[in-house]
């Protein structure tokens, strides 16, 4: 999908996004984004760049989990942007969270400014992948860690079948309806299955420059963080 369509559809969606991902992920998606905020390393004055902020779900979890840290949230839809900061207004977590407006591919950020970047379940909406993982690479301070959470598929024969069921027949559907476009949850089905496996998305991001690429599995596999980090050492 080009990306002034994906923009018009979470422009569309923002009012009921949160709502919509809770119910059909049956709140999988709250421990999805406090699991990868736990999987942060960081200090005391850190700053963490979420990428695909959204409406700031990932960016509050952070804040909760690591209090004494500033995070950045960027998005290129102001829809979500304006449910974010109506939420993060509200909530302890949110003192040291600022979003912005911005492109994943063109990060409004400073070459080696930031201890880890984040984005969750957006980095299928990215058109040309390599340059926003390229863009991370270049924000990041050496030694910074990356974490790219996204949805993936049970390795589970069963699970997998079960799942590919209720993710192709049933899901679209419900979240079509939920969302009242004819296409949101279409599109989130058609781009899971358009993303590269594991092992494609791996080398990927070593492509990038990471290092220490791994892959984590979350609730059998229907969510995984890939993680890497950017070499001690490497020119800013």
């Amino acid at each position: 999908m080009k990306d002034t369509a994906v923009r018009t559809m979470f422009e569309t969606i923002a009012p009921s996004y949160d709502f919509q991902n809770s119910f059909l992920s049956l709140r999988r998606d709250v421990y999805w984004r406090r699991a990868l905020a736990e999987s942060l390393v960081l200090t005391r004055g850190d700053t963490v760049l979420d990428v695909a902020v959204g409406t700031a779900e990932t960016a509050l979890a952070i804040g909760e989990r690591h209090p004494g840290v500033r995070v950045v949230g960027v998005d290129f839809s102001p829809a979500m942007l304006a449910v974010g900061r109506k939420k993060i207004a509200g909530r302890r977590s949110g003192t040291n969270i600022r979003l912005t407006a911005g492109d994943g591919r063109w990060l409004p950020i400073r070459s080696g400014s930031v201890a880890a970047v984040t984005i969750s379940f957006g980095i299928r909406n990215i058109n040309e992948r390599s340059v926003a993982l390229a863009e991370f690479h270049r924000v990041l301070q050496p030694g910074g860690r990356l974490l790219v959470m996204e949805f993936s598929y049970p390795d589970q024969p069963l699970l997998y079948r079960l799942y590919r069921f209720y993710f192709d027949h049933i899901l679209p559907p419900v979240g079509n309806l939920l969302s009242r476009t004819d296409y949101a949850y279409s599109y989130l089905a058609e781009s899971v299955e358009d993303f590269p496996r594991d092992a494609n998305f791996v080398a990927e991001i070593a492509a990038a420059g990471f290092t220490d690429v791994s892959v984590k599995k979350l609730t059998f596999g229907i969510s995984k963080i890939f993680a890497g980090r950017k070499k001690q050492g490497v020119a800013i």
